[in-house]
């Protein structure tokens, strides 16, 4: 029988529907394109954000992702909200801050923002140029510090943190090579950033090889002032000789997502991912060996109790993993 141009057009659209339907069988996250939002690309935490991409494009086959350099938390969350990324890092605390529409997204709630999975429990640094002078945090009044890259989540709280404590000090702002490059001449007393707890951050590492530096801690009355006041922040004690000559010290701990919206991902695509990152997770320690021993599950059930909502496709995964 001789088709019509119409429906020989016909039949060829249907199938290519058939090949595509083909190639996305059930239980399957469908292939796709996918920006991930990660943070300044001098940070150990962009290292691991490329880790991350290349385990979802493992685990998901056909999608690529593409790591987007940013300004970290703040910087991502509203990235997510103008729809220039499809899941980016976001700290505990300003998770909660823009799920609750509170601190920096006073009257602008994220009330969709979900957390797809977790990947470290970071520590704030406060480190100083021990020739400074300054022992505790009152000591940088005043003074020429940088809190962190602009729009990072590290930056909010400790810029919200020192208000708290009406501590002033001059903020210069930059990247945190022109933070470590201020210290090191003298233009800057110190600056502040994320780190794992478990290890020297590898900046502060490259700057003690020519400044002797000190780490600032929390007094108990500082910590309970952030906890009343910054919801998702929670503390931990680092032991005397973390870095040389360091005694203990006390500082702010938070859980570390990536985080999408509901309005912007599927329940396939984040279960896809979630799964991608569980079964990949060899890419991931060969960027970051401190991931070795570290449980995806627990921590991201962990998150719920401070206010870290979970995306359902993605939460489907977590609970049905071993």
């Amino acid at each position: 029988m001789k088709l019509t141009k119409c429906q020989s057009l016909l039949a060829g659209a249907a199938l290519i529907v058939g090949m595509t339907s083909s190639l996305m069988p059930g239980g399957q996250a469908k292939a796709e394109t996918l920006s991930l939002g990660s943070t300044n690309a001098t940070s150990s935490h962009y290292q691991i954000a490329v880790g991350m991409s290349q385990a979802i494009e493992a685990g998901m086959p056909g999608t690529t992702v593409t790591v987007v350099e940013t300004g970290a938390s703040v910087d991502n969350v509203r990235r997510l909200v103008r729809g220039e990324i499809d899941l980016g890092l976001v700290a505990g605390d300003v998770f909660v801050q823009a799920r609750t529409g509170t601190g920096a997204f006073e009257g602008n709630a994220v009330d969709d923002l979900v957390a797809l999975y977790p990947y470290s429990d970071s520590i704030i640094n406060i480190a100083v140029r021990a020739d400074s002078g300054i022992t505790d945090l009152s000591g940088l009044n005043g003074k020429k510090f940088t809190p962190g890259i602009r729009g990072s989540g590290g930056e909010l709280l400790i810029t919200q943190s020192l208000k708290l404590f009406g501590i002033e000090p001059e903020y210069t702002y930059g990247t945190v090579t022109d933070a470590i490059e201020g210290v090191r001449n003298q233009q800057l007393v110190g600056y502040s950033k994320y780190a794992a707890a478990n290890r020297v951050d590898a900046t502060l590492q490259e700057l003690m090889t020519s400044v002797d530096m000190r780490i600032l801690g929390f007094s108990a009355e500082q910590q309970a002032m952030i906890r009343k006041n910054i919801p998702g922040v929670g503390f931990i004690t680092i032991p005397a000789g973390f870095i040389k000559d360091n005694p203990e010290f006390t500082t702010p701990s938070v859980p570390i997502v990536y985080a999408t919206r509901l309005s912007v991902m599927d329940e396939k695509t984040a279960e896809g991912i979630a799964q991608s990152i569980d079964k990949q997770k060899e890419i991931l320690i060969k960027v970051w060996p401190q991931l070795a021993g570290y449980d995806f599950k627990k921590s991201i059930l962990a998150t719920e109790d401070i206010g870290i909502a979970v995306h359902p496709g993605a939460m489907a995964y977590w609970k049905s993993s071993n």
